[in-house]
């Protein structure tokens, strides 16, 4: 699987993405082609090569007439619905358009359908976007991953006025995502570049284990006192055989006065909150007192709810919290018909042999309760169907 990486170590902008590419193998040829497709005034692309603080890199100006034409969020939609682009980018690029307007909205107050786009529905706004979704189509990108974001500090003149950095839309498209300010007084991660990545990113994070191709720079339009580049790395996926593997974290935490009762609601609300597994082991802890070690795997992104959900419904006052990588074998869920009804099953493959039926449990108790039957009855008589339906050659 081909994959991107994004290191934003100086914030991300439509064209510091639109470089980042074509520094990494995209043809600006191949790229002007799908660009002419949009119905827009006339417009140039100004492709150079530049260096920042010593790193070479490539710089996009969008060169157009438009003079930041304020235009509606359905104007941009019928921009890109009378094109001539391929129906995938024009989907993508309306999402993202999409998340745009519905940060703005929030900042000010009001519907997606009545934001006036003001720089970022101009053209070279609109060319930003639609490049980034169709360069990182052809340079044939699966997943995209990016590093925490670098914002700068300070504040921008905008249409508004003055506003802080990074610009309230920039957060509200931000929420969830890793990020950080520095000592840069600019505005490092803009709107455009805030929506498309928001959009695209599969995680955000570390990189993941990958074996790199290439490597591409986009250039910022200012000189800082650090590179003003955004890197990306292209490659593939460092997959062990057919396994899956996950980036995970692990919350785990020392329990030793709370009333067991509460565990039940506790594996409730856990699960609720996005908990993958969650498990109790009994433990020693000092003193020789008796305990409980609580462990949860969960997805970063579901780290501060489960945290929050820990804290107010045990005793606990720290947790600790590391990654771990999981690796899974592939799954297909498949309903069979028996004598109890459709009961779905988990078929377990290695190297994409099916090795094992497994019946899913719930489907197994509630025709247990329907038919008055122990549930191991019906456990068994689902494996037995399962194990003649499925080719275990293949």
């Amino acid at each position: 699987m081909k994959v991107a990486y994004f290191d934003c170590f100086s914030g991300i902008s439509g064209d510091m993405i639109l470089g980042s590419l074509i520094d990494a193998g995209l043809s600006h040829h191949i790229l002007l082609k799908h660009l002419e497709r949009l119905p827009l005034p006339g417009f140039s692309v100004q492709i150079e090569k530049v260096t920042k603080c010593g790193i070479s890199g490539t710089k996009v100006n969008v060169l157009t007439q438009d003079c930041h034409t304020h235009r509606h969020l359905q104007d941009i939609y019928s921009i890109l619905e009378q094109s001539k682009l391929e129906h995938d980018v024009i989907k993508t690029a309306k999402k993202i358009f999409q998340n745009l307007a519905q940060a703005e909205a929030k900042v000010h107050n009001t519907t997606p359908d009545n934001i006036h786009f003001h720089e970022v529905g101009a053209v070279d706004a609109i060319v930003d976007i639609v490049g980034a979704v169709v360069g990182l189509k052809e340079l044939g990108i699966e997943e995209i991953y990016v590093s925490p974001l670098n914002l700068g500090s300070g504040f921008v003149e905008c249409e508004h006025g003055t506003i802080p950095v990074p610009a309230p839309a920039t957060v509200e498209l931000l929420k969830g995502v890793p990020s950080y300010t520095s000592d840069v007084r600019q505005e490092l991660v803009t709107p455009t570049g805030a929506a498309i990545i928001t959009t695209l990113a599969k995680e955000f994070g570390s990189m993941p284990e990958l074996v790199v191709d290439c490597a591409g720079y986009g250039a910022g339009e200012r000189d800082l006192k650090i590179p003003n580049l955004l890197r990306v790395i292209v490659g593939e996926h460092k997959q062990i055989s057919n396994y899956h593997t996950d980036k995970n974290i692990i919350l785990e935490t020392n329990i030793d006065d709370m009333n067991p009762e509460f565990f039940d609601f506790l594996f409730y609300r856990l699960s609720k909150e996005g908990a993958l597994d969650v498990s109790l082991t009994p433990i020693y802890m000092k003193k020789n007192r008796p305990g409980t070690l609580l462990r949860v795997l969960a997805k970063e992104n579901n780290k501060d709810n489960l945290i929050k959900a820990i804290f107010e419904e045990t005793t606990t006052l720290g947790i600790r919290t590391y990654s771990a990588n999981q690796i899974s074998l592939p799954l297909e869920f498949r309903p069979i018909e028996t004598k109890y009804g459709t009961i779905r099953i988990k078929i377990k493959k290695i190297s994409g042999k099916s090795t094992q039926v497994l019946p899913v449990y719930e489907d197994c108790r509630l025709a247990a309760i329907k038919y008055g039957l122990p549930v191991k009855h019906v456990y068994d008589e689902v494996v037995r169907e399962g194990l003649a339906k499925i080719d275990f050659g293949t």
